[in-house]
């Protein structure tokens, strides 16, 4: 069983940044996918960003350019860098662990989720 424990919510500003973590432990294997999905109120939970062990990455469309994922596999902790926010970024955000080596892999593990609210 994996633990994921996220970070770094908060209320933002149109046009500011959040860098959101999240911490990895118990049965890890560093060799499997991590990724954030965010789910808004009424919507279903989809995939922001996922990140391989080598590094490669995958963004939704909606945040391609202003989101950067990115992972430290020493400290098994994943990183979303979120610029730009706009107000429909509102949303849970969930960190994923994957079970397998792609971001296309079934989810293994969520962590509890950490709210981020853009607005003015």
């Amino acid at each position: 069983q994996v633990q994921l424990v996220e970070s770094g919510g908060a209320l933002v500003q149109p046009g500011g940044s959040l860098r959101l973590s999240c911490a990895a432990s118990g049965r890890i294997f560093d060799i499997n996918a991590m990724g954030w999905y965010r789910q808004a109120p009424g919507k279903q939970r989809e995939l922001v960003a996922g990140i391989t062990n080598g590094g490669s990455t995958n963004y939704a469309y909606s945040v391609k350019g202003r989101f950067t994922i990115s992972r430290d596999n020493a400290k098994n902790t994943v990183y979303l860098q979120m610029n730009s926010l706009k107000p429909e970024d509102t949303a849970v955000y969930y960190c994923a662990y994957f079970s397998g080596t792609s971001y296309y892999s079934g989810i293994d593990s969520w962590g509890q989720g950490t709210q981020v609210t853009v607005s003015s």
